[in-house]
């Protein structure tokens, strides 16, 4: 059985001796590969469509185009690139534009590398990541902050059991936990995670977790 294909990360950072830091760490892990670094935003986007990486790790304040900008333009242009933000600051107002631009989560730049390279991978494998310490409130907070659609999300289409995972995705709970409490296994909980991504449009479990707050599960 041969290897799996390491995971292609793109990094992105204005300042150099960061995005060093970040590339070396990259490459520490034999299950990843860089696959170019970038110090502005249009220079990501360019890479980003050129080579085609997994997973892009995105500075946000950068000159000419900023993460948020660059992000989106990544997210509506190859859908199978994921975005993970990094930011200085916890809870920082970009991060909420980042989430509409398509981000598929956000950490902070003093991340333990070990947590870094695990967010990577579960990022890559199409799951969503938010720092921990403050998902419920960051996305509480998105949804309220003006510029978010005035209509609320609809749920047409969604089974009952749907709505409940849903709920339980929106409540943080990762898949094992959303069996247990259900008592169904995990396989079927990912079948439900995968049915809720396609019907209402979502990219990963962090525009789950946005849908779920928007249609007042939550």
């Amino acid at each position: 059985m041969s290897a799996p294909e390491p995971i292609r990360v793109l990094v992105v950072d204005d300042a150099v001796p960061v995005r060093r830091n970040f590339l070396a760490l990259v490459e520490s892990d034999p299950a990843m590969t860089a696959v170019g670094e970038a110090g502005t935003g249009a220079e990501a986007v360019r890479l980003a469509r050129e080579r085609r990486p997994d997973v892009v790790l995105m500075d946000v304040r950068m000159p000419c185009m900023d993460g948020i900008e660059a992000t989106a333009l990544i997210c509506g242009d190859e859908p199978g690139v994921r975005v993970l933000i990094l930011t200085t600051f916890d809870l920082d107002a970009y991060v909420y534009a980042a989430l509409r631009a398509g981000a598929s989560g956000f950490l902070l730049k003093d991340t333990p590398p070990s947590d870094l390279l695990a967010a990577i991978r579960v990022v890559a494998g199409g799951d969503a990541l938010l720092a921990p310490a403050v998902t419920r409130r960051l996305i509480a907070e998105f949804v309220a902050r003006p510029g978010r659609s005035p209509r609320a999300r609809s749920l047409d289409g969604v089974t009952g059991r749907e709505r409940e995972v849903l709920a339980l995705i929106a409540s943080g709970l990762s898949n094992a936990e959303i069996a247990a409490r259900l008592h169904v296994t995990v396989a079927t909980v990912k079948t439900h995670v995968s049915r809720l991504l396609g019907k209402l449009g979502c990219r990963d479990r962090t525009q789950l977790v946005i849908a779920a707050y928007q249609a007042n599960l939550v």
